[in-house]
């Protein structure tokens, strides 16, 4: 099969690889379209331990059954596979499952990824793709499902419904651009900003949904102003303004990870009691309500979406990592 196969710092090549192996528990899927995230980006870069080189990346995958009786059956897969004994598991949490991987990972076991002709997977992550979603389209089910997860957290944390309160939203990529689609849509929310250092992203945003747009550096984001901030980007600089402009008795959620670590306030966390949350992934049931929502249409138009064949990834990853590339959301179609 072809694939796009990552094989050092900043480096793809688009080749020739081995079908990956199926057994019993996993079905052969034939890849329709699948999304570039950024923890993709996160690995290009060379600063994701869990996806060295080489590796086949890729996680946000629709497609269609190649093997077995369901074979043609068109599905959206959930790349999150977890034990299903745990107790996390049990409770439903799936995301925080100790032995959860994710196909586009070297560890804790390797499974190649979705820029490619096929991926396995086990049977159990495989969801029906419904008739009213287009494929292409329902390779945003994932990032959805984590942007999903992430208002369901504000939603659990805060003691003001999302649409009473007054949110800040840092990222204009696809995760902070969906958060905001939620809640202008979906919550009805009409107190939401977003801020992004690219203006043109910010443009994306303001075309796509009614959340207002900001550059970071605006002299209009205050000190203790904001009652929710949710951070998709996770640098020093965003933690540092998040709880500098959150008011007292707020929330702040952490989604993004781009640095682990760096110097935080903690005497104003701890005197005004600002709550401090992370957010990962979704859970299985996240993941079916957001297909529904998908489905449904509820998010509105999603043409902010881009849609380039699988042998230009390598391109595609080059415009995203210089800063030329202004769609939120680039969608790779093997051929």
């Amino acid at each position: 099969m072809k694939a796009l196969v990552y094989t050092g710092k900043e480096t793809l090549v688009y080749r020739q690889e081995p079908v990956p192996p199926v057994d019993d528990q996993s079905a052969l899927v034939k890849v329709n379209a699948c999304g570039i995230c950024g923890s993709d980006m996160h690995a290009y870069h060379g600063k994701d331990s869990r996806r060295e080189a080489p590796l086949i990346f890729g996680h946000e995958v629709s497609g269609t059954i190649e093997s077995g009786d369901l074979k043609g059956k068109k599905v959206i897969l959930n790349p999150l596979i977890t034990c299903g004994k745990c107790v996390f598991c049990k409770l439903g949490r799936e995301h925080l499952c100790p032995s959860r991987t994710m196909i586009g990972m070297k560890t804790p076991v390797e499974r190649s990824g979705g820029f490619a002709e096929y991926v396995s997977i086990p049977k159990k992550n495989m969801f029906d793709l419904p008739n009213q979603l287009d494929t292409k389209y329902a390779s945003l089910s994932e990032p959805a499902a984590v942007a999903y997860h992430a208002i369901e957290v504000v939603k659990n944390n805060y003691f003001r419904k999302p649409n009473e309160s007054k949110i800040l939203i840092m990222g204009g990529g696809a995760i902070g651009l969906l958060c905001a689609l939620f809640l202008t849509k979906v919550e009805n929310c009409k107190d939401v900003t977003v801020t992004d250092i690219n203006p043109k992203r910010l443009k994306k945003c303001e075309e796509s949904c009614s959340a207002k747009t900001l550059l970071p550096s605006d002299k209009t984001i205050l000190e203790n102003s904001f009652d929710v901030v949710i951070d998709c980007v996770g640098l020093e600089i965003t933690r540092r303004q998040s709880i500098h402009i959150i008011q007292p008795g707020g929330l702040i959620v952490h989604i993004g990870l781009s640095e682990d670590a760096g110097s935080f306030d903690f005497r104003k966390m701890t005197l005004q009691e600002i709550n401090v949350i992370g957010t990962y992934c979704y859970t299985n049931q996240d993941f079916t309500n957001t297909i529904d929502i998908l489905k449904n249409k509820k998010l509105g138009d999603l043409n902010w979406m881009e849609f380039r064949s699988l042998k230009d990834g390598a391109k595609a990853f080059q415009e995203i990592h210089d800063g030329t590339c202004i769609s939120p959301k680039i969608v790779l179609i093997p051929e």
